[in-house]
């Protein structure tokens, strides 16, 4: 009895602190409250938790409470916290976006401790209930908001949704890259619109760099300045600025000089057939939606019609439709602002316009068949020879690919004639073919020396799956319909990296791991 009594006793003693009680732990999933960002989660009259002062009458467990329970208190330590907490929060989210968040934290929360109005602290709250792990909080937070304060924060929102404690999921980045063609990060947005920079800054001197042109487009062209970069690295147009636009003028009213002295004759005996195979091609190019306008169709008729009166040793050959269309789409892309080029309507252009736009493609595309004619004369010489070389290429790079082929009967002339015939065009998406001609006209002898380690980089690239299949006819199936729908300028990129690292191995060493 005496020892229940002295229980009793003892609890009615330590009655301020009993051992059990529910409190709050926080860790890596529930980080400690800041009083600037959750200010209207404490009372006014309440005052934070501190370590508690020794007092008259301790207990055992009173001791070991006041020692423990200090490690969660608000103090000093609350970034390193915030940031440990951060760094589990976000492993799996952009690391670049969460360093600099975390970075920035302390910043603010001077800024906002003497600055921040009553109003400034609750739109900070409603950027925090974005970040918020614990949906109990956010909930009882976003209840407290007006409908009139949740407009005004909702324009500031996207800023401080940056600033704030790190974003736990993505979904508001990937909406916002798809939303628009604008970079997501501010690093990006610098990196780009330094080589765009570069890129004016390199055209608009008095006589162009070539050299340095081919280096900095090797990468990739930004599309505002991609038209005229392209007239450069052709040939087409001259280095010298003030010459420029007398040789755009002089060549293009000679084309129409072409046009007009040999365009009548596409019905007669001799070139009837030329005509005919050129009108049944052109329905057959991508992309679809384009090809279907009359004056798109016009326009292609046009170009190579002229073209193959004018080169008789190989006159037209299938194929050749598709090289005019990458030309023919960069330079529309010069007069409109539409960022799907595919679908817009091309007669609404003004028909100088148009007729510039024909004129130069025509031009472009005579250049990029100057340096692969043998790809189109008789029985396609270029063509041969470059298959055979990849798939001596082939053996030397991936033998295990090249002995599947052979084992299975798959002639490389059964796939590859194709990619050297259309330079790839129908392998992957018009956009990623685009991208491709950038590194092409920026490397000497793109279109034909360099296209060929593309290919065998490209193959291999499907080693895998290939390796899978076990049957003739669908490993040719495969080979003819690779699934590249979904490409885009990471991987073209990939790709090109891949056949430059192919090119520097073998290029200069023939007999480099020759059996």
């Amino acid at each position: 009895m005496a020892s229940d009594a002295g229980r009793k006793q003892f609890w009615k003693r330590s009655g301020a602190k009993v051992p059990g009680s529910i409190q709050h732990v926080y860790g890596a999933q529930h980080p400690p409250f800041d009083p600037l960002l959750h200010g209207t989660l404490i009372k006014p009259g309440s005052k934070p938790p501190t370590t508690p002062v020794k007092l008259k009458k301790v207990s055992t467990f009173q001791e070991f409470e006041s020692n423990t329970s200090d490690a969660w208190d608000l103090g000093d330590d609350d970034d390193e916290l915030l940031a440990i907490a951060a760094e589990n929060l976000n492993t799996e989210v952009v690391m670049e976006t969460a360093h600099k968040v975390i970075q920035n934290h302390s910043k603010l929360q001077e800024q906002h401790k003497f600055q921040e109005e009553h109003l400034q602290e609750e739109k900070q709250v409603e950027s925090a209930e974005l970040t918020s792990v614990d949906n109990r909080l956010v909930k009882s937070v976003s209840e407290g908001h007006t409908s009139s304060s949740s407009d005004n924060a909702s324009e500031s929102s996207s800023m401080q949704r940056s600033q704030s404690l790190p974003q736990t999921s993505t979904p508001p980045l990937v909406i916002g890259m798809g939303d628009c063609n604008t970079s997501v990060t501010p690093a990006l947005t610098e990196r780009e619109a330094s080589r765009l920079d570069k890129f004016k800054q390199l055209l608009a001197g008095p006589n162009t760099d070539l050299e340095e042109l081919r280096k900095l487009s090797w990468s990739g062209i930004p599309k505002r300045v991609r038209p005229s970069a392209w007239k450069l690295l052709s040939g087409y147009l001259p280095a010298n600025v003030d010459r420029r636009e007398s040789t755009l003028q002089r060549k293009r009213k000679e084309y129409f000089a072409f046009v007009e002295q040999y365009y009548d004759s596409r019905n007669d005996e001799n070139h009837q057939d030329t005509y005919r195979q050129i009108h049944i091609d052109i329905p057959r190019m991508s992309p679809e939606v384009l090809r279907l306008q009359p004056k798109v169709t016009e326009i292609f008729e046009r170009i190579l019609f002229i073209w193959a009166i004018r080169h008789p040793a190989s006159g037209y050959v299938q194929g050749i439709n598709d090289l005019v269309t990458p030309f023919f789409v960069v330079f529309v892309c010069e007069y409109i602002e539409e960022e799907e080029v595919e679908n817009f309507d091309v007669s609404s252009l003004p028909e100088e316009v148009l007729q510039n736009i024909e004129a130069d493609s025509y031009w472009c595309m005579s250049k990029l068949l100057d340096g692969i004619q043998d790809n189109y004369t008789f029985a396609q010489p270029g063509i041969q020879k470059k298959v055979k070389m990849l798939e001596e290429l082939v053996s030397r790079i991936d033998e295990q690919v090249h002995r599947h082929l052979d084992q299975h009967e798959v002639k490389y002339l059964q796939f590859a004639f194709r990619w050297m015939n259309n330079l790839l065009m129908r392998e992957v998406p018009l956009q990623c073919t685009i991208r491709l001609w950038d590194t092409y006209q920026s490397e000497p002898e793109g279109f034909s020396h360099f296209h060929l380690y593309v290919c065998a980089a490209f193959l291999v690239r499907w080693r895998k799956e290939i390796l899978e299949e076990k049957d003739f006819q669908e490993l040719l199936i495969f080979l003819q319909n690779l699934p590249t729908v979904h490409w885009g300028n990471e991987e073209i990129s990939v790709l090109l990296a891949e056949a430059y690292r192919l090119k520097f191995a073998f290029a200069d060493a023939p007999n480099h791991y020759k059996k």
